[in-house]
């Protein structure tokens, strides 16, 4: 999602500001330069460690998203030393404060301190703008949450025009913005939650408009009606009483949102003072709405019912999940959201690929990053993490994966598939 204000692309709510997530900024071992920290993942049996780089705003108003990528492959990075073995990593984490320009000197800073891998960037604009450079350089990238094609390249656009090459050193561990769009409309008809849809987005963001798009198409396929279709731009996003009616009057049994939390916010607001929240109309977002709940000033009554798809959830009761939620507790006073549970896959996954390609720590990042390209993108490699189980990535950088419904249920997040 391209925003005018912070340069994004997906990962901004930031858009038009405001809090997100439940994250502190971790207070990690070592300083590192221009606002970054570093930390020693340490190594049980003396060897070298892989230096693993990470790239997103830990200050400023997208700090939510940086916070929560540092913080959930910090945990991961730990979680790796404590356990021993053979693959092991430094960290160093810097701050871009979701700018494109920013993020490039942070990565000329992590190169500068040796980096072989980066987990990152955390936001699109700036991703899309280091990618070029970790192509240009042979760097293997994976980013934990910066979904708009352009990050991976080598996607056709709308009229089926490839403008970005493919960047073959680039994969993503988070869903792309089509792609949601086209779940979507698939859970939406599969778990019979509407039929008469009012679809309302972003006609100047990125994020929102790709996956509006590949919904609209689906629904189609689906059997989907969509009964009233409304726009905002960042600079109108003050009243939405006029988008609220249109879906009211057209008679909508649910209304898609594939915006950022804060807009969301105010279109749940109005649609309670202009009658569209009756108890029967159902509302439904994408991964832009996580955060919600924590939003300065937000009545969380609101959000009841309020159904968004994400591949985590952070009350789901199996082993890895539990023991996830319980360390990030612990460390930093708050419950991960996707974008830590994504970065805390990054890692592990990282650590798995590394282990199968056979590369080791002395090696020139560009040899490594041709060894993990081959093995990641081998029919015989999966991971199995908190985001997915059996994931897979294509050559063009996908992940494949399944998403997780949620609701939100007594003001908090609540998973819907199990």
């Amino acid at each position: 999602m391209e925003s005018n204000r912070f340069g994004m692309s997906r990962r901004n709510f930031v858009e038009l500001s405001g809090a997100a997530g439940i994250l502190s900024v971790a207070a990690l071992a070592g300083c590192g330069s221009n606002g970054g920290s570093s930390s020693d993942g340490g190594s049980s049996d003396g060897g070298a460690k892989f230096k693993v780089g990470g790239i997103g705003p830990v200050t400023g108003a997208a700090a939510i998203y940086g916070n929560a990528c540092k913080n959930g492959a910090q945990v991961a990075i730990d979680e790796l030393a404590s356990k021993g073995g053979k693959v092991q990593f430094d960290f160093n984490f810097q701050d871009d404060e979701a700018d494109a320009e920013k993020a490039v000197n942070a990565y000329n800073n992590l190169k500068d301190w040796g980096m072989q891998i980066l987990v990152g960037v955390t936001t699109t604009a700036p991703c899309v703008a280091v990618s070029s450079e970790t192509n240009s350089d042979n760097l293997f990238q994976i980013t934990p949450s910066a979904s708009s094609t352009d990050v991976i390249g080598g996607q056709p656009d709308a009229d089926g025009n490839v403008s970005t090459p493919r960047k073959k050193n680039v994969f993503q561990m988070c869903f792309t913005d089509p792609n949601q769009g086209t779940a979507s409309a698939d859970y939406i008809a599969k778990q019979k939650l509407g039929t008469k849809i009012a679809v309302f987005y972003n006609n100047g963001d990125a994020y929102s408009t790709g996956i509006y798009k590949k919904f609209e198409a689906e629904a189609a396929n689906q059997g989907l009606q969509i009964v009233s279709t409304t726009t905002f731009t960042d600079d109108s996003a003050t009243d939405f009483s006029v988008q609220v009616n249109d879906a009211k009057n057209a008679g909508a049994d649910l209304v898609f949102l594939p915006i950022y939390y804060t807009p969301a916010a105010l279109y749940l607001k109005q649609a309670k003072d202009n009658g569209l929240m009756d108890g029967k109309v159902k509302f439904f977002g994408c991964d832009g709405l996580d955060g919600i709940l924590t939003l300065e000033g937000f009545d969380k009554s609101l959000a009841e019912g309020v159904m968004l798809l994400t591949p985590f959830t952070a009350d789901a009761t199996d082993d890895l999940t539990k023991t996830f939620v319980d360390t990030y507790k612990k460390n930093y006073d708050g419950t991960p959201n996707q974008f830590a549970a994504d970065a805390y896959d990054c890692v592990m996954m990282l650590a798995q690929a590394i282990e199968k390609a056979g590369v080791t720590a002395d090696q020139s990042f560009s040899d490594i990053c041709d060894k993990l390209v081959e093995t990641v993108t081998s029919s015989d490699f999966s991971y199995s993490g908190l985001t997915g189980q059996n994931m897979t990535w294509k050559d063009t950088g996908e992940v494949s994966k399944e998403p997780k419904g949620m609701v939100i249920k007594d003001g908090a997040y609540v998973g819907m598939d199990k």
